[in-house]
């Protein structure tokens, strides 16, 4: 029987190969990890510091010098950080030389509720806490409550997506009947903007009565305008 070496050493290097992936495989999983490492994706305002999410692993028994790779269930780490009330996301993976690494997107406020119970609305029409670190520079929103702010939330929005608009208004104040009255920085008179409804329309409208009035110089002559009729501004001079 003639015997087939060919064969045979294919055999004997699958058996060798499968021997060092798998020595390899064990000897990378009982390596510890080195360190955390916290990258966020927006710098500014931070509401959650890095060492805030360290301090936050390493309390549920996620020390670093401590735990194998192979005992590490990344799932329950990005669970743990995506239940923090100031992340949004949190997206977590190992790499290849023993680094936890946690990519943090935040929690964005785009208003501020007033009151002894006090919140942010965040960019996703949702319930913030304050921060104890830090006040965001957004409009105060006045004379409303949790239940309010579904109604009020695409006005919000809206003005937090225009430049413009963002640095100009600086309160919306809920009035009887679910109208809505804006202030602004810099002039004496408010906006009376109705219900939130034809809200591109109305500030459209606006912007070309602003522009047209700080020309002419005639912004201070102003107590009020009133954009809920349609495609006119109604102004009310002192």
């Amino acid at each position: 029987m003639k015997i087939n070496f060919n064969y045979i050493k294919g055999i004997l290097l699958l058996v060798l190969i499968i021997f060092f992936y798998g020595f390899a495989e064990k000897r990378n999983n009982d390596r510890k990890l080195e360190k955390i490492e916290v990258q966020f994706t927006q710098f500014e305002n931070l509401y959650v510091s890095e060492e805030s999410v360290n301090k936050l692993l390493i309390q549920n028994n996620i020390e670093v010098s401590s735990i194998g790779k192979e005992t590490l269930d990344l799932n329950r780490v990005e669970v743990l950080l995506n239940k923090h009330e100031m992340i949004e996301n949190a997206e977590v993976f190992l790499t290849l030389d023993g680094i936890l690494k946690a990519k943090i997107s935040q929690r964005r406020p785009i208003g501020r509720v007033l009151g002894n119970n006090g919140f942010y609305l965040d960019r996703l029409g949702k319930k913030m806490p304050l921060s104890k670190s830090y006040s965001a520079r957004v409009p105060v929103l006045v004379n409303m409550k949790e239940m309010d702010i579904v109604d009020a939330f695409p006005l919000v929005d809206y003005i937090n997506k225009d430049q413009f608009l963002t640095e100009h208004i600086t309160s919306i104040t809920l009035l009887n009947g679910g109208y809505y009255q804006i202030e602004l920085r810099q002039t004496n008179f408010n906006i009376f903007f109705g219900k939130v409804d034809r809200i591109d329309e109305k500030f459209n409208n606006f912007k070309a009565f602003y522009k047209k009035g700080l020309k002419d110089d005639l912004l201070n002559t102003y107590k009020m305008v009133d954009l809920q009729f349609g495609n006119q501004v109604v102004c009310t001079k002192k």
